[in-house]
């Protein structure tokens, strides 16, 4: 995937003697979080719109430099660590430079998780199967061989939820055979997260439940 074509530059950076009062006319007129500052042609960071409407109108960004965030990615990073950046920095954009630091542009989040979104693992039809195990315990490679085991396709598998006790694994397979895939992650004591309709092991304690209550009230 080319991240290169996705770069923008429909807002001009700002320059250090631009008044704040025309900083805050630009965040009324956009939903970014931040707008890109620059220093005699040289990236500086970010301001937060939050705290640009803050700041006094009649001052310059000068005055506010100490606010800039200076994070970015480069021209070459990878989609999934653009992905990280954007969630480590709460922002919806995220300036872009070369390899010689010099600004190039930014990417919206909306064009990145587009990406995202023509992988297999959500383009794909399958199901979602989520578990979990103790973190000393779990393997990505046991995972895999159980999925695979059972003569289903991987189409994708990610760590949704970590403690320093657990972690939860998110997996998405082909249709065919979700049950038993269920029951051997079971077999190999993970927990079992996500419901499954086709569930034979919920609906056998189901049944017994019922059981056991009819023979209660006898």
């Amino acid at each position: 995937m080319n991240t290169q074509d996705y770069i923008i530059n429909d807002v001009e950076p700002i320059g250090l003697e631009a008044s704040i009062a025309s900083v805050q006319d630009t965040f009324n007129q956009l939903t970014y979080s931040h707008v890109a500052i620059l220093e005699n042609g040289e990236y500086l960071g970010c301001l937060m719109d939050t705290d640009v409407h803050c700041f006094d109108a009649d001052k310059t960004v000068a005055d506010y430099r100490y606010a800039a965030e200076a994070f970015f990615v480069l021209e070459d990073t990878h989609w999934l660590d653009i992905l990280e950046a954007f969630a480590v920095y709460g922002s919806n954009i995220m300036p872009v430079l070369d390899p010689d630091h010099k600004y190039l542009g930014y990417y919206e989040l909306a064009d990145i998780m587009h990406l995202f979104n023509d992988t297999p693992f959500l383009s794909e039809t399958g199901g979602i199967i989520v578990v979990e195990k103790g973190q000393r315990d779990y393997s990505f490679s046991e995972i895999c061989q159980i999925v695979e085991a059972n003569e289903a396709r991987l189409l994708g598998v990610f760590i949704s939820h970590l403690t320093d006790d657990m972690v939860q694994a998110t997996l998405k397979v082909g249709h065919s055979g979700i049950n038993e895939i269920v029951q051997t992650f079971r077999r190999y004591d993970y927990e079992v997260i996500s419901s499954h309709d086709e569930d034979k092991f919920i609906e056998d304690l189901k049944e017994r439940s019922r059981y056991l209550d009819k023979y209660l009230n006898i």
